[in-house]
């Protein structure tokens, strides 16, 4: 295995966080979620303070069983702590080394968003919190369509004010563009509308069940950025 060694010299990531990902930051950043010292990991694993040192660098001959107990009393999976997790959200590599920051025009963001995929709706009703919630979509004309359960947190009142924005991301090269669509919700009533978008591929939610309010988010705004590289 080629593992580059760094040494963590203080007792956290330091008070920019950590800026590589490798077992001594993600050790470090889960011991400051979990609360813990150096000393108290140490003691949770069962090891002295200087051998902790020599698992998070992976420097020198170790036991394996000896990193199994520290994953333990991190809380977290030994193949997290190890090689980092599976599932992260992407965004873990770090920036390109000139990025641009452009912005899109209007006919070009609609245009990335193309005829379907998933999104995030925000929502933010009154006296309430606002939320943002994954939801499969279907671009129609010039407006966002999306199916949802009546009463549930992706559900707007008709006429509220609501935020939609989709993106893409290519890790290798860390560059990707985003959409936002601001407007207005409207519940799509009509029998003949609804039958024809749900032929639509794309149509049927990843969530599943019946969901069977449709919502249009009628445009007042559409804006995007795009990050490449020179």
């Amino acid at each position: 295995m080629d593992v580059e060694v760094r040494v963590m010299h203080s007792d956290g990531p330091g008070p920019d966080g950590p800026s590589e990902d490798t077992v001594a930051t993600r050790c470090a950043v889960r011991r400051e979620q979990l609360g813990l010292t150096r000393e108290d990991l140490a003691r949770r694993a069962g090891m002295s303070v200087a051998y902790l040192g020599q698992l998070e660098t992976f420097s020198g001959d170790f036991d394996p069983a000896a990193l199994m107990r520290l994953a333990a009393a991190l809380e977290m999976p030994y193949d997290d702590l190890v090689g980092g997790p599976r599932d992260a959200p992407p965004g873990r590599q770090g920036a390109a080394a000139h990025p641009l920051l452009a912005q899109l025009a209007e006919e070009e963001c609609w245009r990335r968003l193309g005829t379907h995929g998933i999104g995030r709706v925000g929502l933010s009703a009154a006296g309430a919190a606002p939320v943002v919630v994954p939801v499969n979509f279907l671009v129609d004309g010039r407006s966002v369509v999306y199916r949802t359960e009546a009463g549930g947190t992706a559900a707007p009142a008709a006429g509220e004010q609501v935020a939609f924005e989709a993106d893409h991301i290519d890790e290798h090269l860390s560059r990707g563009w985003s959409v936002l669509v601001t407007g207005t919700a409207e519940h799509i009533t009509d029998t003949d509308t609804v039958e024809l978008l749900a032929t639509r591929p794309g149509a049927r939610p990843w969530a599943g069940d019946e969901r069977d309010l449709w919502v249009r988010i009628r445009p007042g705004e559409v804006t995007g950025r795009t990050i490449h590289t020179r």
